[in-house]
């Protein structure tokens, strides 16, 4: 085989007058890709027929009102030209993916999945363990197993936005949604998960992470058989030092409901790796029903613990706000929180919390029916903070500044249909902002949707953002909120690789 750079210099002139040209005019990398039809009726019966013909920038149109065996994606995309699976309704319904030991395994990088049913996998309805994964749109759901999977290893980026996840798990081992990153393979990876709809947990823990960050942003989690949230470090059963790297969390503008006696929330380690991480929760709304509830368990190593404009609820007698049993610090206790409100029957709040508002009513629009909006007269509204102060000498790393969207409300959201957080006065405390006006912003934009940058990734999208980090991968709308710093330029680079490494004519 020649080497690709003898074939450059054997180009012609011409040829290199083109491609040029091409570059100058911006011409988008789907010019090269193949779109490929998939469904009952079409040449391609199910995925499996396409699978291992796919290259970067490549579509599969799958056929819904249709049901399709477990498939495995090997062969990877690119940071510029990823390869999309996208599930096509007919007469209103999803493709459908069921059955096998894992229904969906995202083996190659750089792939979007958007709009499927995923369910039935004994093992996993979708096992991740690639760089660069988005899945959006999509219905995971009744899985015995883990109902999304990230490995220990191979496991890079991943974004999880505009979904439900509902009836999955089993026990206590296994999850509805369970994350990891490789952080020796693909050092600084993020885990983002936001405008998701995670409920009804048939075992484990609603969202449980081992990712080297997590960013936790304006999903309603409901319904948990353990904690809705648990974000710890790697277990070092999967090959993965835990002081490798310093796990942290950022959870911003969520619901989170609690219907049993168990904690909410468990952070630092379950036992086994330690993350030592920093975890930060801005403008959350905590609602429990069970009195024998504590909001943070800190378990096993910690760094610091930050928690602002937080509404904390129960419609009876309320349960404890943070549990250090379990705990073992870095660097002694570093807890902090400001502008936080609490019903006035709970637990007291920690000593290193400042400004809490405490009472009986917080002003929800209609609590009984679940909307935990706020009422003109609530006490929440124009009492949070923006100056929010981290534990002396902990400052958590590039925080989304502050919340952009509100959750969605016990429903599946379509991509693109969050409702913008309004900016109208004070910063308002929880995740609902009551009153209407222009759409909060950050610095540099609007901040819109986005996902978290991964190895290669140049940002081509994300043109905006809170600054906490660049490489963003866009998401669904462009601008990016955060994802973490790229490692290396594809945009044009990548263009330039697909005009020589794809050269076979479009086809449908």
């Amino acid at each position: 085989m020649v080497a690709p750079s003898i074939k450059l210099g054997r180009m012609r002139r011409t040829s290199l007058g083109v491609l040029v040209g091409l570059l100058v005019l911006g011409v988008s990398s789907s010019a090269w890709a193949t779109t490929y039809q998939v469904g009952p009726s079409r040449t391609n019966k199910d995925l499996g027929a396409v699978a291992d013909k796919l290259a970067a920038g490549d579509v599969v149109e799958l056929d819904g009102d249709a049901t399709y065996p477990s498939v495995s994606f090997d062969r990877s995309g690119m940071a510029a030209a990823k390869i999309t699976i996208r599930g096509v309704k007919v007469n209103g319904k999803r493709p459908i993916l069921s059955g096998g030991t894992n229904t969906i395994q995202a083996s190659g990088d750089h792939y979007v999945f958007e709009g499927l049913e995923i369910t039935g996998g004994t093992g996993r309805c979708f096992f991740h363990h690639a760089d660069d994964i988005t899945l959006r749109d999509s219905v995971i759901h009744d899985c015995p197993g883990q109902g999304i999977l990230g490995a220990d290893n191979d496991s890079g980026s991943m974004l999880l936005e505009y979904s439900e996840v509902y009836k999955c798990g089993a026990g206590d081992k296994y999850h509805q949604i369970y994350m990891a990153t490789d952080e020796a393979a693909h050092p600084g990876s993020v885990f983002r998960m936001q405008f998701c709809y995670v409920h009804d947990g048939n075992g484990g823990n609603n969202v449980k992470s081992r990712a080297e960050r997590n960013e936790i942003y304006y999903n309603w989690v409901e319904g948990a058989f353990y904690h809705e949230l648990e974000l710890i470090g790697p277990d070092p059963e999967g090959g993965i030092d835990p002081d490798l790297k310093r796990e942290d969390s950022d959870v911003v503008g969520n619901v989170l409901v609690k219907r049993s006696d168990f904690n909410f929330v468990r952070v630092g380690g379950d036992g086994t790796g330690d993350s030592k991480g920093r975890y930060r929760f801005l403008n959350n709304t905590f609602i429990g029903f069970g009195e024998g509830s504590t909001v943070f368990r800190v378990f096993d190593g910690v760094d610091s613990i930050e928690m602002h404009d937080n509404a904390f609820w129960s419609p009876g007698q309320g349960y404890k706000i943070v549990r250090e049993t379990e705990a073992s610090w870095v660097s002694g206790e570093q807890i902090s929180g400001q502008n936080n409100w609490l019903l006035a029957s709970l637990t007291a709040a920690p000593s290193g919390w400042t400004g809490n508002l405490t009472g009986g009513d917080p002003g929800f629009t209609n609590a009984a029916s679940n909307d935990f909006s706020l009422k003109a007269d609530s006490p929440l509204v124009d009492n949070g903070t923006l100056s929010v102060s981290e534990p002396p000498g902990h400052d958590f790393p590039s925080p989304l500044a502050r919340p952009l969207f509100h959750p969605p409300r016990r429903t599946l959201l379509a991509p693109g249909t969050a409702e913008r957080r309004p900016d109208v006065g004070t910063i308002d405390i929880g995740a609902f902002e009551f009153g209407t006006g222009p759409a909060a912003t950050l610095d540099g934009g609007t901040g819109s949707e986005g996902g978290p940058g991964t190895s290669g990734s140049s940002g081509s999208s994300g043109s905006s953002g809170s600054g906490a980090a660049d490489g963003s991968d866009g998401g669904s709308d462009g601008c990016g909120v955060g994802g973490r710093a790229s490692s290396g330029g594809a945009g044009l680079l990548g263009l330039v690789a697909l005009v020589f490494v794809r050269r076979r004519p479009r086809q449908k």
